[in-house]
């Protein structure tokens, strides 16, 4: 063997053991992420709105310790989604998906979901998640429920409706009827409402109203189904119904709700000026 190629297999070789030693470098260990996060996180971040300037310096302070620790990026991320810096936010979530989809991939799916509007690429996300953590519920709803969501943005009723009832029967099973959420009937009402199929869309807004009688919502889109069936008594009634009830705040009741507007939801101009005209 000359000595050119010996001198080649050994830097070749002292290569190769360089790059395992890095593949091997151990994440941090979980008593620096503990302490990094109670001192940064819990005793600095957590003491300020996470709108400010101080939130993300600690998160940045924290982070750059412990690169590791998917928890810190979600953190990071929250703030611009709820400012609907969606861009911002969804770079920092993606590094948290990154780290531990199995914790955050679902995560990632709801904001697509509620906040980017992102239907399709939600989609593709809730299928990897489910196979991670099955038909899990987050934000008080199963992952199917969000999945019926996405078609019914993108206007694929049909699919709609096959995600709406795994969901309603998801629930059922866990807890017979009381622990349907009455969201499953409105939206299920909804989805029937844009199939015009209106008299079963009216009974599943009647099965919401049930739950929750003067979500200004279901009243607001039951008119128009009113309506669409030659009520317009009726229909004019529970518009005013809907009209008063959406001024005294009985709208949706969803955490996020304050921060972004869920398909559907209703805006003072759409009741004042849309709904006779539906």
């Amino acid at each position: 063997m000359s000595k050119h190629f010996f001198i080649t297999g050994l830097l070749v070789l002292l290569i190769s053991i360089a790059h395992a030693q890095q593949n091997t470098i151990p994440r941090s260990s979980k008593e620096l992420r503990d302490s990094v996060y109670k001192k940064y996180v819990k005793n600095g971040a957590y003491r300020y709105s996470y709108f400010s300037h101080e939130w993300q310096n600690y998160l940045d302070s924290a982070i750059a310790i412990t690169p590791d620790n998917a928890s810190l990026w979600e953190l990071k991320s929250m703030p611009y989604d709820k400012s609907r810096k969606y861009e911002v936010g969804q770079k920092y979530l993606d590094k948290a998906v990154e780290l531990d989809p199995h914790e955050y991939l679902g995560l990632r799916a709801f904001q697509k979901c509620i906040f980017y509007k992102k239907y399709r690429e939600a989609l593709v996300d809730y299928e990897e998640a489910i196979k991670l953590r099955g038909n899990y519920t987050m934000m008080e709803h199963p992952y199917s429920f969000y999945q019926a969501i996405c078609h019914l943005g993108l206007n694929e009723f049909d699919s709609a409706l096959v995600y709406f009832d795994k969901t309603i029967e998801t629930e059922q099973k866990a807890g017979g009827e009381p622990l349907i959420h009455f969201m499953d009937f409105f939206y299920k009402g909804i989805t029937l409402m844009e199939k015009e199929n209106y008299p079963e869309a009216i009974l599943y807004f009647d099965k919401t109203l049930t739950r929750y009688e003067k979500f200004s919502e279901a009243q607001y889109y039951k008119s128009i189904c009113l309506r669409k069936s030659g009520q317009t008594g009726a229909a004019d009634k529970l518009l005013d119904e809907a009209s008063d009830n959406f001024e005294m705040g009985y709208s949706f009741t969803e955490d996020n709700a304050v921060y972004e507007k869920y398909p559907y939801q209703l805006s003072g101009y759409m009741v004042k000026h849309h709904g006779k005209h539906m």
